[in-house]
């Protein structure tokens, strides 16, 4: 898409999230993305079409373009059911001012769309507009994945060895100074305020159980006054299903357990990192149902 990034093209890009809706739904959707593309104005939407071409094209932090943001919001008023919630919302509040890192399951690539969207619901506005994801390349492979992934702020950094397909081509030594410098920009993020959302399991669940989360995140944790937000999802593996590129109206639930203080894990794993996570993912799991528990049940 060209950075002279005009209304009708982005209208129809994002219609084709709700295909399959009948015409009169359609109709309203578009005249509702219209109103807000007007309003925002040609400078907002030039910036976006900018932001869209060059989101991803290095190891680096991506700030949230508010235009994004705002049509998501109006997206996900025609999908989440009614029910959709926020829940723990008091254990957010109580690290206001805290260097904040959020761990959560992974079901979908609308998981960090759904946690933004339903912080924003639940009043919890300075997290949701602080909020960084730690996203690997996959993120920023297409147009409608960079669309999203400019909801909230970004970090691109590479997968582990063992998950990653399109780190491929660099060797041992570039994922490591890739990775070292994502982690370095988590830091400077979070003493700036910003709130760390990770899914540690590194990709997202086929069976929507707990996979085992990766010993590596606990280093985004090494800045002094850490704390962890333990964040359990359900829903979204129904909302945007593997292999599928229209979204499905479903109740998303995003529940927040109590914040974990980071120099605290750490003397209980006794600095062994591979413990650390697992505490990690077990405070996650206490937030889902046993079905979503996985290898943390």
């Amino acid at each position: 898409m060209p950075h002279q990034l005009t209304r009708e093209p982005l209208i129809e890009a994002i219609s084709a999230f709700l295909a399959g809706r009948d015409r009169s739904t359609l109709n309203a959707f578009r005249s509702l993305l219209e109103r807000e593309i007007d309003k925002a104005g040609p400078s907002a939407l030039a910036a976006l079409g900018h932001r869209l071409t060059t989101a991803g094209s290095d190891w680096d932090y991506y700030p949230r373009d508010p235009l994004a943001q705002r049509l998501h919001h109006v997206l996900a008023d025609r999908i989440l059911l009614t029910d959709s919630a926020l829940r723990g919302g008091q254990h957010a509040t109580a690290i206001a001012g805290r260097p904040t890192v959020i761990f959560a399951n992974h079901l979908s690539y609308a998981d960090a769309n759904m946690v933004e969207i339903l912080l924003s619901r639940s009043g919890q506005h300075t997290l949701a507009e602080g909020l960084t994801v730690i996203a690997g390349p996959k993120v920023y492979s297409s147009l409608k994945r960079r669309f999203s992934s400019l909801c909230f702020g970004t970090i691109k950094t590479p997968q582990s060895s063992g998950l990653s397909t399109g780190d491929a081509v660099m060797n041992p030594r570039e994922v490591a100074r890739a990775a070292r410098k994502s982690i370095d920009i988590a830091h400077e993020r979070l003493r700036m305020g910003d709130a760390l959302l990770v899914f540690a399991e590194g990709t997202r669940s086929r069976s929507g159980g707990m996979q085992q989360m990766l010993t590596a995140v606990t280093r985004y944790l090494d800045v002094a006054g850490a704390c962890v937000l333990p964040v359990g999802i359900t829903g979204t593996e129904a909302l945007f299903p593997i292999d599928d590129d229209t979204v499905h109206p479903v109740t998303v639930t995003v529940s927040i357990g109590a914040p974990l203080d980071a120099s605290a894990l750490r003397d209980q794993a006794k600095g062994d990192r591979h413990q650390m996570i697992d505490l990690v993912g077990r405070a996650i799991a206490e937030q889902l149902p046993p079905s979503y528990q996985g290898v943390y049940g």
